[in-house]
């Protein structure tokens, strides 16, 4: 056992977690930390976890006095345990105990299974819901990787001296702006809260890095130098196991390297995991959701296929996403050995989270951040009337849908058959029956029952690529909330942080490195800000190009059949 003292105080809220309070004497059980929590006693006798973060544990030989004099309550030196955890989120609630567990993404424990060994149908995704969720909308992960496994493909690059913050150098000086109470906020469980506060180490080595640039609305993410785009094709269901499983494979052959390469939507659900875990101020594209049943059934094969070629033509053409190592490992890698490797590499990455953010290269203009919020503010308000809108046009397509491969056909299917029934009346009186008009009033019913089964057919042809679409931004959305609250706990940083230096009680210096660390994140947000308005423009227009143009085509064959039965009647006495 090691002695720790508290250097925050924590409330508990579930039967595993134990409350502490700031300067309480600590008994701590070990000093490795279980994603972000570390187990122990307080001083009342009660055992249980708390946050590792809001710990300081004292070497041997040190009285806690001494350590009181040493240190701040906020010098994360190296004493100090978790100095970033990627997820201060509750056990309890993230599915951790007393050991890690986890079903999305997580490969710790598969080091014996090949790339193809999960079922694609082992879990089903539920819609996102409010509270409790990651940055990007999603149950967060509680994943940590120690050891760094830099990126084959990119050198190291000398970190750019002004806009990174030596966080270690600003650590001995002792931010004292307070954290957040809700230690549950994506602010908090994100990194973001460490970062502005100077409290993420500082990598020696940086192995990425992304670069923002101003651009005639602002920043945004500078292009990836080497474009590229992958196309999803020909799914086929394989099996293993001499036929006691099966899965579904796809065909993906990107541009870049020409070579195609079989991917099952697992491998998909891995790297979308290593995406919501690495890029916190991204909004990830959401994946097509999973389906418990009818996976080998064509309807939702094909569903699954167009909606994969829409996430990855998102992917491929985000600045950031598409040059991540993980992905291009994802597109290229053949040889299954290779595979297991990157896979674990990604998964060991430590550029995740908070550290995420020191990858950044921001520009040197100045922003003022009133500023940079206000723009915020605007986007916040035009995302939540998007997502609204966005809603109720899925809404009235879906039911559309429904229209027309039920009632639509229904309806013209009755209309068919009451010509058919007009047709047959006028042949009960063979001396007054006319036989062209009988045959042309019966080939007008036929008419109208194929115009029905066209009518069912349509949607496939405008609507569901509409639904497809409208499902991506949904996802897109969704994400938005979460990483605007990021950049809003940043600005509070800085405004307390300020009010403190004018009152004498931080360090101008120290309020500054807050102030430019909010810039950074401001810089990200903004710049993904401006790459989503961009696919925006792009995809909605193609969205209605698609819709217009197809709903022309069906109403001109439509019309050519009713031209067709009309030209039987011109010629009857």
């Amino acid at each position: 056992a090691l002695k720790g003292r508290a250097l925050y105080d924590f409330r508990s809220e579930n039967k595993e977690e134990i409350s502490i309070q700031q300067d309480e004497d600590l008994v701590i059980f070990s000093e490795t930390s279980l994603d972000g929590w570390l187990q122990g006693q307080n001083s009342r006798g009660e055992t249980g976890l708390f946050p590792a973060s809001y710990v300081e544990i004292i070497p041997a030989g040190i009285s806690p006095n001494h350590a009181d004099n040493s240190s701040s309550p906020a010098d994360f030196s190296s004493t100090q345990v978790s100095l970033y955890s990627p997820s201060v989120a509750s056990p309890a609630r993230s599915g951790v105990g007393s050991g890690f567990l986890s079903n999305q993404g997580s490969f710790e424990d598969d080091d014996d299974d090949d790339w193809d060994d999960w079922d694609d149908g082992c879990t089903v995704v539920e819609e996102p819901r409010a509270g409790g969720l990651g940055t990007n909308g999603h149950p967060p992960l509680n994943l940590s990787y120690p050891g760094a496994y830099p990126s084959q493909h990119m050198a190291f690059r000398p970190k750019p001296p002004l806009e990174r913050q030596d966080s270690l150098a600003s650590a001995k000086r002792g931010s004292v702006v307070g954290r957040n109470l809700n230690r549950f906020s994506c602010f908090v469980r994100s990194g973001v809260e460490a970062f502005i506060l100077g409290d993420v180490p500082m990598m020696a080595k940086i192995a990425e890095t992304y670069s923002i640039e101003m651009g005639p609305r602002g920043p945004q993410w500078k292009a990836n130098p080497h474009p590229f785009a992958c196309s999803v094709e020909d799914p086929t269901k394989q099996t293993k196991f001499k036929g006691i499983k099966s899965y579904i494979s796809y065909k993906l052959t990107p541009t870049h390297a020409g070579l195609p390469v079989y991917r099952r939507y697992k491998h998909f659900d891995w790297l979308y995991n290593r995406l919501l875990h690495k890029f916190t101020v991204i909004s990830v594209p959401h994946l097509p959701e999973k389906q418990a049943t009818g996976r080998f059934e064509e309807d939702f094969i094909e569903k699954r296929k167009r909606r994969l070629i829409l996430w990855m033509d998102h992917m491929t053409s985000h600045p950031v996403l598409s040059q991540y190592e993980g992905f291009q490992h994802f597109l290229s890698c053949l040889d299954a050995k290779q595979w297991k490797m990157g896979k674990r590499r990604a998964e060991r990455d430590e550029m995740v989270g908070a550290s995420f953010l020191l990858t950044f290269q921001i520009p040197t203009e100045h922003q003022d951040l009133q500023d940079v919020e206000d723009r915020v503010d605007t986007f916040k308000a035009f995302s939540k009337k998007m997502d609204d809108s966005v809603l109720q046009l899925s809404t009235v397509a879906s039911e559309l849908v429904r229209k027309h491969v039920g009632g639509f056909r229904k309806e013209f299917q009755k209309l068919g058959s009451a010509f058919q029934a007009i047709s047959h009346a006028f042949q009960m009186d063979p001396p007054f029956s006319s036989e062209a008009l009988n045959s042309a009033i019966s080939h007008t019913g036929r008419t109208y029952e194929a115009v029905g089964e066209m009518f069912a057919e349509q949607p496939k042809n405008d609507l569901f690529q509409m639904l497809d679409t409208l499902s991506l931004y949904q996802g897109l959305l969704s994400n938005f909330p979460d990483i605007i609250h990021l950049q809003k706990g940043a600005f509070a940083k800085v405004k307390e942080s300020q009010r403190m230096s004018d009152e004498g009680r931080m360090a101008q210096d120290e309020a500054d490195g807050i102030r430019r660390r909010c810039r950074v994140v401001g810089f990200a947000l903004q710049a993904e800000m401006n790459h989503f308005h961009q696919r925006r423009e792009l995809d909605f227009k193609h969205m209605m190009q698609n819709y217009l143009r197809q709903q022309i085509l069906f109403y001109q064959r439509v019309g050519q059949q009713l031209e067709k039965t009309l030209r039987m009647y011109d010629h009857l006495p």
